[in-house]
């Protein structure tokens, strides 16, 4: 049972490089200039993390115009660059939200043109990730959506996504596939909006212990969900490939704030469930899906990671030092009042 695992000592986090020093948003100018996407791997052991995560063009840039030898040339300059930075790829994820081809969602368009470019760049991904030694292959299904109930048949919709995987199970047979379910943005209304749903489609698949699901902070939290919650559904069913935390505030755009920022114990259970459940004994990565204030000055700007990081820690510290004993005499008793003061007094390290 997964609840029987033996908790880490330690964990291992990632982050992707995006997650570094942006400073544009839709409604203004940028507050700071990018830092250079191929000098940000030399930031990350320094700052904790081991972990870089992908999406396919970050790993090869402009793929869409290279022939198979050029993109597995740079593929492989990229794993060169990780081993000397003593880097591990902890997925690759095809970017099917920005090409033409995929402005009507991509595995779902009503266009058959678009879901063979789709699906011809999924195979690309998979080939990407396998050059760089990653099995790990992220489906955000960001545009699989619609704007309007009556523009797609959701019905078939959500058997072309079921094909879709089944199609990647069988072109590699090494890789699993991590869904990362988001119920808007920027489509109004998402297929497969929450953790239920992609594990539903996991066990739907041709071989389900290869399906798994992503679990990020704040989509469950603009889902209207708990966090800690969505990630305890999938771990009961030994299905948490990975997390992202970070923290929303309130049911907004996607805002990817620093964890802990903006709801302490919503944090805190988060950590527990993870914790209790010996998430990472198996070599999971916590991975930290934050981004720098807009306001933020400076240049490169990383303490949103480093911060969000540290407080991970911290939290970790305190579930390990809770008075189990008193928790469960709290539960017994149904006296949930004191063990909600129980819980509060500890985080504010109150005796």
């Amino acid at each position: 049972m997964v609840g029987e695992m033996s908790t880490p000592t330690n964990y291992r986090f990632s982050f992707g490089p995006w997650n570094i020093s942006e400073g544009a948003d839709p409604f203004g100018v940028e507050v700071r200039k990018a830092f250079p996407h191929e000098e940000k791997f030399a930031l990350y052991r320094p700052l904790g993390f081991e972990g870089a995560q992908f999406h396919d063009d970050d790993v090869v840039p402009g793929m869409d115009a290279l022939t198979p030898a050029q993109l597995m040339a740079k593929a492989g300059e990229v794993k060169a660059m990780l081993a000397n930075q003593g880097l591990t790829p902890e997925f690759v994820a095809p970017r099917l939200w920005f090409a033409e081809q995929t402005t009507d969602g991509a595995y779902t368009s009503n266009s058959e043109s678009d879901r063979a470019y789709a699906w011809d760049r999924t195979k690309k991904c998979i080939d990407i990730a396998r050059a760089i030694d990653c099995k790990g292959i992220v489906l955000w299904l960001s545009r699989e959506g619609t704007y309007i109930r009556e523009a797609k048949d959701a019905k078939l919709a959500y058997q072309r996504l079921l094909e879709t995987v089944n199609a990647m199970l069988d072109y590699d047979k090494t890789i699993e596939i991590w869904i990362e379910p988001k119920p808007n943005e920027p489509t109004d209304q998402a297929y497969v909006p929450t953790i239920g749903h992609a594990i539903a489609m996991s066990y739907a698949s041709k071989d389900h212990s290869r399906v798994k699901g992503l679990i990020e902070s704040a989509h469950a939290m603009l889902a209207g969900l708990d966090a800690s919650d969505e990630m305890a559904f999938a771990l009961a069913h030994d299905k948490l490939a990975s997390v992202h935390l970070n923290d929303q505030n309130g049911l907004k755009y996607d805002q990817d704030k620093n964890f802990g920022g903006a709801n302490l114990r919503a944090a805190f259970n988060q950590v527990r469930v993870l914790e209790e459940s010996g998430y990472g004994s198996r070599g999971e990565f916590i991975g930290l899906d934050v981004k720098a204030m807009r306001t933020q000055r400076g240049f490169p700007v990383t303490d949103h990671l480093k911060n969000s990081r540290e407080l991970f820690l911290h939290l970790v510290e305190k579930v390990r030092t809770m008075d189990e004993t008193l928790v469960v005499q709290f539960r017994e008793a149904r006296d949930y009042e004191a063990l909600e003061l129980y819980i509060l007094k500890h985080l504010m390290g109150i005796r």
